[in-house]
Formats: structure tokens, sequence, C-alpha cells
């Protein structure tokens, strides 16, 4: 099959919407997709990954004071007691600066105005900084930098 066919159907397909194209004369043939095929592709996650702590709001992790227990169970519950919680609007991923290598927007006592930036949660490649909802001290810091967070779970505790 000559290159030019071979380029100007290679166009057809980026043009068009459709996702595969083949295409066979005589005895040649030419499949031309615009993506790999399913089975080439692994399925694992990707090699930073961490699982996020335990989420299960049951009362018996809570009570057990265990240390992993302790973060996630505590966390949901004791922030509410002795401050304002600001919680993750969205699932995303948590870093508590602007870059790797910067100063973190906030730590454990500093004071914050409302709207100040708290920090940064990564979806979907975009980075979206959340803000305090009130002014007051910091008083808790509930994630650990670069870990994953689900929509509502508590992120700061504000008094």
């Amino acid at each position: 099959m000559d290159i030019r066919k071979l380029k100007k159907l290679i166009e057809l397909v980026e043009d068009s919407g459709i996702a595969e194209l083949e295409i066979t004369e005589g005895e040649e043939s030419v499949r031309i997709g615009r993506y790999p095929p399913a089975s080439s592709q692994p399925a694992q996650p990707p090699m930073n990954y961490q699982m996020p702590p335990q989420q299960a709001p049951a009362a018996p992790d809570t009570a057990a004071g265990g240390s992993e227990a302790g973060s996630a169970g505590a966390g949901d519950e004791d922030p509410a007691e002795s401050g304002h919680v600001v919680r993750s609007p969205m699932v995303g991923t948590f870093y508590r600066a602007p870059a790797p290598e910067a100063k973190a927007f906030v730590e454990v006592g500093d004071t914050v105005g409302s709207s100040d930036t708290l920090c940064i949660i990564e979806a979907m490649k975009m980075l979206n900084q959340i803000e305090a909802e009130v002014a007051g001290e910091i008083v808790k810091i509930l994630v650990e930098n670069g870990q994953p967070v689900e929509y509502d779970q508590p992120l700061f505790v504000v008094k």
C-alpha cells in the first residue's frame, strides 16, 4: 500500500470521530485505530498511589483508639467539638504547598482569615485552591501531603 494513502487514512481517522478504520486491498490489509487495544494496557494502579485511610464511620472503630482508626475515626468526630471543620469539596489529591519544594500554605498554629488559601486539591489535572471558610487558628491538619481525599472528607480544623 502506498505511504501517501496511509497518511491520508490516518488524517481521515484523526479528523473524523471514528475510533478505528480497517481497509483491505487484495492481499494487503491495514488497521488504523485512535486508541491502543485494551489488552495491551496493563490494568495496574500508578506506582505512587496510596490507599486512603479507612473512612467507615463505625462507632466501635473510633472507640478502639488504634493509631490508624484513631486518625480517621477521631478525625471525623473530635474536630467538630474543637472548632470549624474545613471539608474537601471534591475528590482528588491533597497538597499542602503550591510546589513540592515550596513552603506549605498553612501550619498548625497559623492564623488564617476567611478566604485565605489552605491547600490545593488536584482533580483531573486541575489544581483547585481550597480557602478557609472562617477566620481563626489552624488547630489540626487531618490529611497528609499527597494523600488522595474523598468528597466531604475533613481536611483542617480551624478554631
